[in-house]
């Protein structure tokens, strides 16, 4: 959700999935980095968000090195199999993947977006991620733009 905001993308989100829903956890560390003057998205000013309450992680998650966001956001997922879970912290990702949850990235956004015509090309967008401060390798980006047909 940061990054798609950051970077103006935020808005496709309704047009890719027919519920958005943020654990409340989410939407504090969010509202928290804003009070101390980060740009983040206030996501109760969003119509299409429905901010949602997570039951707490499995207890063998509480000890790893993720935030609470992240936490809810995986333990939300485990209550709604069906659903996808959009997460780009590497350790969360992966204990997603071992979950066997559905998660995409907001990498997974981008391309999708193209497919949806949201976009007609990916590549100022990797830009756009750079400059926002997610760390993007030269190989991510030539991967990401050959699944969208674009070059580098």
């Amino acid at each position: 959700m940061l990054y798609l905001h950051r970077i103006g993308a935020l808005h496709w989100l309704p047009s890719l999935f027919d519920e958005i829903w943020v654990p409340s956890a989410v939407a504090t560390e969010l509202e928290t980095g804003r009070a101390q003057g980060y740009n983040t998205p206030d996501m109760t000013s969003y119509a299409w968000v429905k901010i949602m309450e997570a039951n707490p992680p499995p207890s063998e998650w509480l000890s790893l090195d993720l935030g609470a966001g992240e936490l809810a956001a995986l333990a939300l997922a485990l209550q709604h199999r069906d659903r996808v879970v959009l997460l780009d912290d590497a350790l969360a990702r992966k204990l997603a993947q071992a979950a066997n949850l559905q998660v995409w990235g907001t990498l997974r956004i981008l391309l999708e977006a193209k497919t949806q015509e949201l976009t007609p090309t990916i590549k100022p967008w990797l830009t756009a991620l750079a400059a926002a401060g997610m760390w993007l390798s030269q190989d991510i980006q030539r991967r990401i733009l050959a699944l969208a047909n674009e070059e580098l």
